[in-house]
């Protein structure tokens, strides 16, 4: 199957490093321009130069920060104002880790800005475009947490949990547009993120970090964790004409780790 996204606009969150870039670098190699999103400039030049021009595409990056949601939202405001986006992937870093019992109530209001408000504010402003061209894909990169929680990442276990239920409800009001929007549900893959948890969670047990990575990697049934490219591919994917027929979906991709059906 040959996937052909040339002449669409792509926004992709969180795209510097780990699967945000995994995911705009195969949406540049089908033929979309792609805007990269992330904190950090000098990382984003260096994807913005990687990336597929071979069929003219045209790609750019902003600056932001998702964790600053007022300053988050005026960018995207400016951004919108000249820009029309086909794809958006709406990706961000993760809250905290931590369980149920250490949080507080301004923790569960700074992973809701972190992880819904912005995912709904960008939607927003990305549907006026999509809605005129009567066509766009909407990509939510979510947890299979939100099906089976994981007990040290409470903070995500319930704010993605609120993204994929209002993701649901939105598919209903924009699917007479031939918009979709859908969540894909991580497992562990090979990213920056996963090794950040294994590295705490090896300091909290006293034991090596390989140790912790080879214990998580034997409770999932192909015995590894993904890699972004993987990943990458599922999104290209879902944001294909060939995908036109599903929308309001929440799709594990986890090497079989969650056991719910």
């Amino acid at each position: 199957m040959k996937i052909d996204l040339k002449g669409k606009n792509a926004l992709v969150g969180g795209s510097s490093k780990g699967l945000g870039r995994a995911i705009a670098e195969r949406l540049a190699a089908s033929g979309a321009n792609v805007t990269l999103m992330a904190r950090n400039e000098e990382e984003l030049k260096k994807r913005l130069s990687s990336l597929d021009q071979s069929q003219g595409q045209i790609h750019q990056y902003r600056v932001v920060d998702f964790s600053n949601f007022d300053e988050f939202s005026k960018h995207m405001d400016v951004f919108f104002k000249t820009n029309g986006i086909d794809i958006l992937v709406n990706n961000t870093q993760g809250p905290p880790a931590g369980s149920a019992s250490e949080k507080k109530v301004a923790d569960y209001q700074s992973a809701f800005d972190l992880l819904f408000k912005t995912v709904v504010h960008t939607t927003s402003l990305a549907l006026p475009h999509m809605k005129k061209e009567q066509w766009g894909r909407i990509i939510n990169v979510a947890s299979i947490s939100v099906k089976e929680p994981l007990p040290y990442l409470v903070l995500s276990n319930s704010i993605r949990s609120a993204v994929v239920t209002w993701a649901k409800s939105l598919s209903l009001d924009i699917a007479p547009f031939n918009i979709t929007i859908n969540n894909t549900l991580t497992g562990y893959f090979e990213t920056e993120r996963i090794a950040q948890l294994n590295n705490a969670k090896a300091k909290t047990l006293g034991v090596p970090v390989e140790e912790v990575k080879k214990a998580l990697e034997a409770t999932v049934p192909m015995n590894r964790f993904g890699k972004p490219e993987e990943y990458a591919s599922l999104v290209c994917f879902l944001a294909s004409e060939q995908a036109s027929y599903i929308t309001g979906t929440n799709i594990p991709i986890d090497g079989g780790l969650v056991k719910s059906m």
